[in-house]
């Protein structure tokens, strides 16, 4: 009886855990764009758990729609943008060559690009982000 009951607290745990795990369920583009820095950490890819993700699946099917229907944007939904937005992102820095001594990565979110990684300077970390915003499409920051 003892082993029937550890049984059904190990199922329930094994479910508990599979709920827990982070996925990248929208597919979010995360993409490595140089790698000169040795010993920098990979930064965690886009990821949530399928509780999160259920909760954000409305939002994001919302999210552009009335930018999109007024005329100013060209595509109905901001996610819409990425899958093809971070890998000219990526291709821009990559073609750039003030960057090519950084370990850098890329993600994208509603045309919000990410930069994540280790460079060299404040300066060039300020550099890298005002390179991205020239790229078309990629939506800036709010500063407050």
């Amino acid at each position: 009886m003892k082993q029937a009951r550890w049984l059904v607290v190990a199922a329930a745990l094994a479910c508990t855990a599979a709920a827990q795990e982070r996925r990248n369920w929208f597919d979010d583009p995360f993409v490595q764009v140089t790698a000169a820095l040795p010993g920098c950490p990979v930064p965690a890819p886009p990821g949530m758990t399928e509780e999160e993700m259920r909760a954000e699946a409305h939002v994001r099917a919302q999210h552009g729609t009335s930018c999109y229907r007024v005329g100013r944007c060209r595509l109905p939904n901001s996610y819409l943008y990425d899958k093809e937005l971070i890998p000219r992102v990526a291709q821009y820095l990559r073609m750039d060559g003030r960057f090519d001594d950084t370990s850098v990565w890329v993600v994208g979110e509603r045309r919000l690009v990410t930069l994540m990684g280790c460079v060299r300077t404040r300066e060039q970390a300020e550099q890298m982000e005002k390179a991205v915003l020239l790229v078309d499409d990629v939506m800036a920051w709010p500063i407050s």
